[in-house]
C-alpha cells in the first residue's frame, strides 16, 4: 500500500511575482498537486460524482513553513508522506525540495495538510463520511523513518 509519492514540475511564470519569486500561496497548490497525483498512483479518485452525490477532499488545515525562495524556472519535488489516516480523514506532511545546479537539492518548505472526505448530499448539506475499506486498502500510514526530516 502506498504512502508516499514524489512530484516533479517546474515553476511557471505565472507563479511568480516581479521579482521572480514564487508567491507564498503557490506553495499549498504545489502540496495539492502532489497529492492529486499520489490518488492517481494509489488508483484511487480524488473527487467524483455518484448519482445525487459529489465526493471529495475539502481541507480542514493547511500550514506550511518556507525556508528557501523558489523562482521561476526552478525544478522542484513535491514529497508526500501519509502522517495519518483516521475515521473521516487523512493528515499530510509535504516537503518541497528545489533542485540546484550542482545536482544536490535544497529544502524550500514543509507543510501538512489535514483532508476530510466528505459528501454534498441532495439537499445540499456537506457531510463527512468514513473512509472505505477499499481506501484503506490502497492508502496507508507511512513509517516514521520517512516522516523524519532529511539529513543535512
Amino acid at each position: 500500500m502506498p504512502y508516499e509519492h514524489t512530484s516533479t514540475r517546474r515553476i511557471e511564470f505565472s507563479e511568480t511575482d516581479m521579482a521572480g519569486l514564487v508567491h507564498f500561496s503557490n506553495f499549498f497548490k504545489y502540496m495539492e498537486t502532489a497529492e492529486r497525483d499520489f490518488f492517481e498512483a494509489a488508483g484511487v479518485d480524488l473527487i467524483h460524482t455518484e448519482p445525487g452525490e459529489l465526493v471529495g477532499w475539502p481541507r480542514a488545515r493547511a500550514e506550511c513553513k518556507f525556508s528557501a525562495p523558489l523562482r521561476f524556472g526552478d525544478t522542484i519535488d513535491i514529497h508526500l508522506a501519509v502522517k495519518s489516516v483516521k475515521d473521516r480523514a487523512i493528515d499530510y506532511q509535504f516537503r518541497i525540495f528545489r533542485h540546484n545546479k550542482d545536482g544536490s537539492r535544497t529544502q524550500a518548505g514543509k507543510g501538512h495538510m489535514t483532508t476530510i472526505l466528505a459528501k454534498l448530499d441532495k439537499c445540499g448539506e456537506l457531510q463527512s463520511a468514513e473512509l472505505s475499506d477499499d481506501l484503506r486498502n490502497r492508502i496507508s500510514e507511512a513509517p516514521a523513518e520517512v516522516l523524519k526530516p532529511p539529513a543535512k
